[in-house]
């Protein structure tokens, strides 16, 4: 404490309220194929809705990568995405035609390259790569072209109905002594690609300005282009029309004393050029997404569903690989579509078991921090019209994600109570009781179709290969809620004292929260070990800090026997039970 040289009163305040805190079990993460949306970037997508409005819906291409995304986000609602192309394919559309398209992944690509124009693009670009941005484009009026327009009986402009007046002189450019700054710009669906209908307005911004230092009434920027940049989710604005009259000089200049230059005709442009790459996208691509979450600092996952890149060994092993060494997520993968589809009925199970023990298909997996389905389903494709088959991983890990919404994350998802599968038309390869046992001692959880009781998960195991309490998914996930909680709890006692103090302070911290897991059903009894026994003089030396952390997980019911005695009626149940 401090000290004091003289009489007085010195406040001091001590928190001794600290917990382990919740942590979060429910988020997906998953990289894939999309028609849209931003590259190389993770976003969080909370509905199938949001989905469609930030990465576009499925086609022909991408519907697999698109459904697990979808299927996922049908049991929870925190999916991280990362959009994936191959960059010497895709490219974004653009106003020039006669130029060469470009690749812009994501806002941060467009501002440390191409924000400052000057690269023969045209006026505005695509926001993202994908044939998608061929459907749009953007017009843009001034004072001079709109009255132009309306001096000619029947020549109106044809989205001035859009506005309520024309463009003239900004009340902003007014008051410093300029003139002539405003503009109106409107983002067209020319083909219909995005609403279904052609020439859909799409978006409108109205009395923005020439100016770069335009400010409206609550002081953020009306300068024309970066209000597009910043509003806009279908374009970007690059480069300043040609087409001006009278004093040219000004657009995109400071607004004080300046006359900005009309536009001699409107600015119509039809965005051309953009290339889709679904096609191909290849394993490295792919792996660049998913290598995103090896960040556990910055992105905060549980459940990571492989869509329809199970099938392609290195993928799979840098998911594993990240799971593994991030200790707080879950891979989840289904066998390739040609093991269940087309396939004569006895032999799906073989089939399945070879390709899960392969080392060419899926690296040859053994751990606890994967999880492997049977197959995969017939699903309806309400965008297209049309049915698909879609692997099963992302409902799995829906299902987990659903689990810790109406029980708890060391609950197993499996079985009739929490491990019903939904959307499902039929399965490609529907187990029975001989094809289960098969893959269960694989280590492959069946997923069941029961006449009048749904499609089911019916098992919990990881692809641990070993004999252990981590071959089941409940209990893995109940370590990596023990170990994230206390990971994340144990940080506060860095740099402070391995004393009997600290010691007993971080016991008391733990002790409570495994007292609550116990009693929540998720292990069976606990003990904490932080005392001179494993915090030797030795190591308080190497500064560490050491806590032993024993816990009985509980058990989820596989097998269950069930005897039934007839007895005459003569006989009491006690001698029968005797």
């Amino acid at each position: 404490m401090a000290f004091q040289l003289s009489p007085g009163v010195l406040v001091q305040e001590k928190d001794l309220t600290a917990i382990v805190p919740s942590v979060a079990t429910s988020a997906g993460a998953f990289a894939g194929a999309f028609q849209w949306g931003p590259v190389g970037e993770v976003t969080t997508v909370d509905s199938e809705n949001n989905l469609v409005k930030y990465f576009g819906g499925p086609n022909d291409v991408n519907f697999a990568s698109f459904f697990t995304a979808a299927n996922f986000l049908s049991y929870g609602n925190n999916l991280k995405l990362v959009r994936v192309v191959n960059e010497s394919v895709a490219k974004n559309a653009i106003a020039n035609a006669s130029a060469n398209a470009i690749v812009i992944k994501n806002t941060d690509d467009f501002l440390s390259s191409r924000s400052i124009g000057g690269y023969g693009l045209g006026e505005f670009a695509a926001k993202y790569p994908g044939d998608l941005g061929n459907s749009l484009k953007v017009a843009m009026v001034d004072a001079n072209t709109w009255a132009a327009y309306n001096g000619f009986a029947g020549n109106a402009w044809p989205y001035q109905s859009e506005f309520n007046s024309a463009p003239g002189t900004s009340t902003y450019a007014s008051a410093l002594s300029g003139s002539n700054d405003e503009l109106h710009v409107i983002v067209i669906d020319e083909d219909g690609a995005w609403s279904g209908i052609r020439n859909t307005v799409l978006e409108k911004y109205p009395y923005v300005s020439k100016a770069s230092d335009a400010k409206n009434t609550d002081g953020s920027s009306n300068y024309y282009k970066d209000v597009v940049n910043n509003q806009s989710a279908y374009v970007w604005s690059i480069d300043h029309p040609i087409s001006t009259t009278g004093n040219t000089i000004g657009w995109g200049s400071s607004v004080a004393g300046r006359m900005f230059g009309n536009l001699s005709t409107t600015v119509s442009v039809s965005l051309s050029n953009g290339v889709s790459d679904e096609a191909n996208i290849t394993a490295g691509n792919v792996i660049s997404g998913f290598s995103l979450f090896g960040n556990d600092e910055l992105y905060d996952v549980s459940l990571i569903p492989l869509g329809p890149w199970s099938n392609t060994a290195s993928i799979v092993s840098t998911a594993v690989a990240i799971a593994e060494d991030r200790k707080d997520c879950v891979v989840f993968l289904s066998p390739s579509l040609e093991s269940v589809v087309n396939v004569t009925p006895s032999a799906q199970a073989t089939n399945v078991v070879n390709w899960r023990n392969s080392s060419t298909t899926n690296g040859g997996v053994n751990s606890s921090y994967a999880v492997m389905d049977s197959g995969w389903k017939y699903q309806y494709d309400r965008y297209n019209d049309k049915y698909r088959w879609i692997p099963l991983n992302g409902d799995i890990a829906g299902i987990c994600a659903r689990t810790d919404d109406v029980s708890e994350s060391w609950f197993s998802p499996g079985g009739f109570s929490r491990g019903q599968i939904r959307n499902v038309v039929k399965l490609a390869f529907n187990p029975s009781k001989t094809d289960r046992d098969t893959l269960y001692k694989a280590g492959v959880n069946p997923v069941v179709a029961f006449p009048g009781q749904g499609t089911v998960l019916f098992g919990d195991k990881t692809m641990l290969a070993k004999p252990s309490a981590f071959d089941r998914i409940n209990v893995r996930r109940l370590f990596i809620v023990l170990e994230k909680a206390i990971a994340t709890a144990s940080k506060f006692q860095l740099f402070e004292f391995n004393d009997p103090f600290t010691r007993a302070q971080f016991t008391n911290l733990i002790e409570p929260f495994l007292r609550d897991v116990q009693g929540r059903r998720g292990i069976s009894d606990f003990k904490v070990i932080c005392d001179e026994t494993n915090n030797t003089g030795d190591v308080i030396d190497r500064n560490e800090f050491r806590a032993d952390i024993f816990v009985k997980p509980a058990r989820s019911i596989n097998f269950i026997s069930l005897t039934f005695v007839a007895a005459r009626s003569g006989i009491s149940f006690e001698e029968v039970g005797a």
